[in-house]
């Protein structure tokens, strides 16, 4: 078991770092691929002197082999530098580490919303068929359907401009305040999310409850909540978490429409703010940020399963 632990985590290690790799090359090729020169195209169009353009292209090593300034640029990220901002002028990596926990705690808010109110609602209506279910099935259609953007204006014009409860923009200082701050970010953040993982605990909770081992541990006597508990839960938790895995990273990339509602300076503003002044070395560092999170938490989550439910092997599939 342990070998064939090692080998599936050598595995996928190998697959991650491929993965990144040939991701970190696309996105480092766009700048050369795009229309024109990648002097003007760095530097957004804007009139540029001699000088300009040859410290240009002396910091980005223009004057290099592409496949020598892909080397080059990918030896200083693996040690931390991804270059400076054109936008801002200032490290990259600092204004990532400036801006990242703010919308990590963004994101592990709407995290735990979702888990509480998508796996609570998806229970339930697995639980009580009828009006229950259907009350639950129309919810999870209604927040399905609506965009983050759109839950955020819904939500602002409610409980900001009438209601005045909640402030309307920032992140708020100390934990209590970014709490009340980001309380309605996090909501329209969850909102979608939390649907969609009530409909999977909900399917995947009804697939446990057909099955014949249920049926004979409900026959011999064994108590209601025990049965779904170790019989159902626990087995429905496979797909559930690989679910949740996804939605992490997927997160990530909601957070940049809900910070511009609300006027949160997270790394989601700041990825929309990158694009729109075409800041490119910003845009190339968030995008390997936002791959490398899909990826780990994805490795995770193949590292749970067998944990999770037994009958799954380190390969992915039941025995």
């Amino acid at each position: 078991m342990n070998r064939n632990l090692l080998r599936f985590m050598l595995g996928r290690v190998v697959g991650l770092v491929l993965v990144l790799l040939a991701t970190s090359f696309v996105v480092f090729s766009a700048v050369h691929l795009a229309p024109g020169d990648p002097v003007t195209f760095l530097m957004r169009g804007r009139p540029i002197t001699p000088a300009a353009r040859e410290a240009i292209t002396a910091q980005y090593h223009l004057d290099e082999p592409f496949l020598k300034q892909y080397w080059m640029w990918l030896t200083d990220v693996l040690q931390g530098d991804f270059g400076r901002s054109v936008q801002f002028r200032q490290d990259i990596g600092d204004l990532v580490m400036q801006k990242l926990p703010l919308t990590g705690f963004l994101v592990g808010y709407a995290m735990v919303l979702i888990l509480v109110v998508g796996m609570t609602l998806g229970v339930v209506s697995a639980l009580r068929p009828g009006f229950v279910d259907k009350l639950v099935l129309g919810w999870t259609g209604f927040s399905i359907a609506i965009p983050s953007y759109l839950a955020g204006t819904m939500l602002a014009s409610v409980f900001v401009v009438k209601l005045g409860w909640f402030p309307g923009f920032g992140g708020g200082e100390g934990f209590t305040d970014r709490l009340w701050h980001l309380t309605l970010p996090a909501i329209a953040l969850a909102l979608t999310f939390a649907g969609l993982l009530a409909r999977v605990t909900r399917s995947a909770m009804l697939d446990e409850l057909s099955r014949e081992h249920v049926e004979v541990a409900r026959s011999r006597g064994v108590p209601e909540g025990q049965v779904i508990r170790r019989h159902v839960l626990r087995n429905a938790l496979g797909p559930i978490v690989t679910v949740i895995g996804t939605m992490v990273a997927s997160l990530l990339v909601a957070t940049a429409i809900v910070e511009q509602t609300f006027s949160i300076k997270g790394i989601g503003s700041m990825l929309i703010g990158a694009v729109t002044a075409k800041d490119f070395p910003v845009v190339q560092a968030l995008t390997l940020l936002v791959v490398a999170v899909f990826l780990v938490v994805n490795l995770i989550v193949d590292l749970l399963q067998p944990l999770i439910d037994p009958r799954v092997t380190l390969g992915g599939d039941k025995r």
